[in-house]
Protein backbone atom coordinates (compact mmCIF):
# COMPACT_ATOMS: atom_id res chain seq x y z
CA UNK A 1 0.00 0.00 0.00
CA UNK A 2 2.60 2.59 1.03
CA UNK A 3 4.41 1.99 -2.22
CA UNK A 4 1.39 2.43 -4.81
CA UNK A 5 0.70 5.75 -2.62
CA UNK A 6 4.35 6.69 -2.87
CA UNK A 7 4.51 5.75 -6.61
CA UNK A 8 1.81 7.79 -7.29
CA UNK A 9 2.67 10.81 -5.48
CA UNK A 10 5.83 10.77 -7.48
CA UNK A 11 4.56 10.64 -10.36
CA UNK A 12 2.12 13.15 -9.87
CA UNK A 13 5.10 15.19 -8.64
CA UNK A 14 7.09 13.97 -11.79
CA UNK A 15 4.40 15.30 -14.18
CA UNK A 16 3.94 19.03 -12.20
CA UNK A 17 7.42 19.18 -12.64
CA UNK A 18 7.69 17.96 -15.85
CA UNK A 19 5.05 20.57 -16.38
CA UNK A 20 7.12 23.28 -14.78
CA UNK A 21 9.67 22.54 -17.15
CA UNK A 22 7.81 23.34 -20.55
CA UNK A 23 6.44 26.16 -19.20
CA UNK A 24 9.89 27.47 -19.05
CA UNK A 25 10.73 26.26 -22.15
CA UNK A 26 7.60 28.22 -23.52
CA UNK A 27 8.28 31.44 -21.47
CA UNK A 28 12.17 31.54 -22.81
CA UNK A 29 11.16 30.31 -26.30
CA UNK A 30 12.29 26.83 -26.53
CA UNK A 31 15.74 25.75 -24.89
CA UNK A 32 18.49 28.19 -25.03
CA UNK A 33 21.71 27.80 -25.54
CA UNK A 34 24.74 29.92 -25.85
CA UNK A 35 26.55 29.56 -29.21
CA UNK A 36 30.05 28.45 -28.44
CA UNK A 37 32.25 31.47 -29.39
CA UNK A 38 30.24 33.23 -26.68
CA UNK A 39 31.82 32.14 -23.11
CA UNK A 40 31.28 34.42 -20.79
CA UNK A 41 34.98 36.83 -20.80
CA UNK A 42 36.21 39.81 -18.84
CA UNK A 43 39.50 41.99 -20.21
CA UNK A 44 40.75 43.46 -17.36
CA UNK A 45 43.47 46.56 -17.73
CA UNK A 46 46.32 45.64 -15.38
CA UNK A 47 48.98 48.33 -14.76
CA UNK A 48 51.40 46.29 -16.96
CA UNK A 49 49.14 45.47 -19.62
CA UNK A 50 45.51 43.14 -19.65
CA UNK A 51 44.53 40.29 -18.30
CA UNK A 52 41.58 37.84 -20.11
CA UNK A 53 39.34 36.22 -17.86
CA UNK A 54 37.49 33.20 -19.49
CA UNK A 55 34.62 30.86 -17.32
CA UNK A 56 35.91 28.00 -18.42
CA UNK A 57 33.97 25.80 -16.08
CA UNK A 58 34.57 22.21 -16.31
CA UNK A 59 37.19 21.86 -18.54
CA UNK A 60 41.44 21.51 -17.10
CA UNK A 61 44.03 22.69 -18.41
CA UNK A 62 45.09 19.85 -20.66
CA UNK A 63 41.31 20.61 -22.61
CA UNK A 64 42.51 23.90 -23.13
CA UNK A 65 44.11 25.91 -25.97
CA UNK A 66 46.18 29.20 -25.92
CA UNK A 67 47.94 30.50 -29.02
CA UNK A 68 48.42 33.90 -31.00
CA UNK A 69 49.20 34.53 -34.35
CA UNK A 70 50.10 37.70 -35.46
CA UNK A 71 47.60 40.11 -34.04
CA UNK A 72 45.12 37.81 -32.97
CA UNK A 73 44.70 35.50 -29.79
CA UNK A 74 43.12 32.27 -30.05
CA UNK A 75 41.83 30.46 -27.03
CA UNK A 76 39.88 26.94 -27.47
CA UNK A 77 38.81 24.15 -25.20
CA UNK A 78 37.47 20.87 -25.98
CA UNK A 79 36.63 18.04 -23.70
CA UNK A 80 35.24 14.29 -24.55
CA UNK A 81 32.05 13.85 -22.75
CA UNK A 82 30.38 10.42 -22.26
CA UNK A 83 28.26 9.52 -25.30
CA UNK A 84 25.15 8.77 -23.18
CA UNK A 85 25.80 12.12 -21.71
CA UNK A 86 22.59 13.99 -23.32
CA UNK A 87 21.31 16.98 -20.95
CA UNK A 88 18.10 18.23 -21.84
CA UNK A 89 18.65 21.48 -20.95
CA UNK A 90 15.66 24.23 -20.39
CA UNK A 91 18.03 26.82 -20.70
CA UNK A 92 22.19 26.50 -21.17
CA UNK A 93 24.17 29.40 -20.59
CA UNK A 94 28.17 28.24 -20.69
CA UNK A 95 29.21 25.11 -23.08
CA UNK A 96 29.86 21.58 -21.81
CA UNK A 97 31.79 20.11 -24.83
CA UNK A 98 33.90 23.36 -26.56
CA UNK A 99 34.23 27.07 -26.61
CA UNK A 100 36.52 29.60 -28.65
CA UNK A 101 37.10 32.81 -28.62
CA UNK A 102 39.21 34.87 -31.01
CA UNK A 103 40.64 38.60 -29.67
CA UNK A 104 42.47 40.84 -31.44
CA UNK A 105 45.69 42.42 -29.69
CA UNK A 106 47.54 45.04 -30.71
CA UNK A 107 51.39 45.01 -30.92
CA UNK A 108 52.03 46.79 -28.21
CA UNK A 109 51.83 43.38 -26.32
CA UNK A 110 54.60 41.58 -25.25
CA UNK A 111 53.87 38.08 -26.94
CA UNK A 112 56.85 36.09 -26.03
CA UNK A 113 55.69 36.65 -22.36
CA UNK A 114 52.10 36.22 -22.25
CA UNK A 115 51.26 33.60 -19.59
CA UNK A 116 47.97 31.30 -18.96
CA UNK A 117 46.79 29.95 -15.41
CA UNK A 118 43.58 28.61 -14.50
CA UNK A 119 41.97 29.33 -11.15
CA UNK A 120 38.36 27.84 -9.83
CA UNK A 121 37.00 27.16 -12.97
CA UNK A 122 37.85 30.91 -14.61
CA UNK A 123 41.58 30.91 -17.32
CA UNK A 124 43.12 34.29 -16.82
CA UNK A 125 45.82 35.14 -19.27
CA UNK A 126 48.18 37.97 -19.26
CA UNK A 127 49.02 40.26 -21.54
CA UNK A 128 52.32 41.92 -20.68
CA UNK A 129 52.88 45.27 -22.40
CA UNK A 130 56.20 45.50 -23.80
CA UNK A 131 58.44 47.34 -21.74
CA UNK A 132 58.86 50.66 -24.25
CA UNK A 133 54.58 50.78 -24.36
CA UNK A 134 54.48 51.17 -20.84
CA UNK A 135 53.43 54.50 -19.98
CA UNK A 136 56.40 56.84 -18.21
CA UNK A 137 55.14 57.77 -14.63
CA UNK A 138 56.89 60.21 -13.40
CA UNK A 139 55.91 62.85 -10.82
CA UNK A 140 55.62 66.50 -11.34
CA UNK A 141 56.22 69.18 -9.30
CA UNK A 142 53.66 72.16 -8.86
CA UNK A 143 54.49 75.49 -8.16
Amino acid sequence: MYGKCHSASAAAYGGAMHSKFQEARNKFGGSFRRPKYNVPTNVVRTEDGFEVHIFAVGFEKQDIEVSVNGDTLTVSGTRTLADDYQPDFVRQEYPIKSFERVFQISDTIDVENIAAKQENGVLIITLPLKPDAKPNKQKVSVQ
